[in-house]
């Protein structure tokens, strides 16, 4: 997209001129294919095809197992949490009952109880690594790092508290969400 038309196009979106607007405007816009981080938007490119798989793949196993043991919901990649002073969106969440807020009508107000993120050949890996912590620093119990290039999942407690699970190892919900587990090697199969 030239110049030109990208800036004839935020106007039409209504995204300010240099991708910057408050938490709160964000909150109370309807922007959708941007994150919000620290005061500036953040444009979400499309995924591909193999990221897609490898989504829909983590998202039926999950969420049939949540929804059969009525656990909470589990919710796709154009649903945005605040997560701190931003407004994330995880390719996949989870977010327990006990979590879930009254209003469903706009952004989750609180961060995921378990944020999954499917790493695509377009992402900086570097941004994936400090999504996973923003996830931690506000709240979230265990984020999942998916990588289809290495068919292996990264998962983080904390900080230190980091485990790299490949295709001959089984995934779990620990106490996040428990007693489901899959085996690694079916996410990329």
């Amino acid at each position: 997209m030239d110049p030109q038309n990208t800036r004839e196009f935020k106007q039409e979106m209504s995204v300010p001129e240099h991708g910057e607007m408050t938490l709160e405007e964000f909150l109370e816009s309807d922007l959708e294919g941007y994150e919000y981080v620290k005061g500036e938007l953040i444009p979400m490119p499309a995924a591909s095809a193999e990221h897609g798989i490898v989504s829909a793949r983590i998202f039926l196993h999950l969420g049939l197992y949540v929804r059969e043991h009525q656990l909470g919901e589990v919710v796709t990649p154009d649903t945005g949490f605040q997560v701190g002073e931003r407004v994330l969106k995880p390719d996949i969440a989870f977010l327990s009952t006990a979590h879930l807020p009254d209003d469903l009508s706009k952004a989750f107000p609180v961060p995921p109880d378990l944020a999954i993120e499917v790493v695509s050949p377009s992402d900086a890996f570097r941004r994936v690594i400090e999504k996973a912590f923003a996830y931690l620093e506000a709240g979230t119990q265990i984020v999942w790092v998916i990588e289809p290039g290495s068919k292996t999942v990264t998962v983080y407690r904390s900080e230190t508290d980091i485990k790299l699970l490949t295709r001959e190892d089984t995934l779990t919900g620990e106490d996040v969400v428990e007693g489901f587990s899959c085996q690694v090697a079916q996410l990329f199969k």
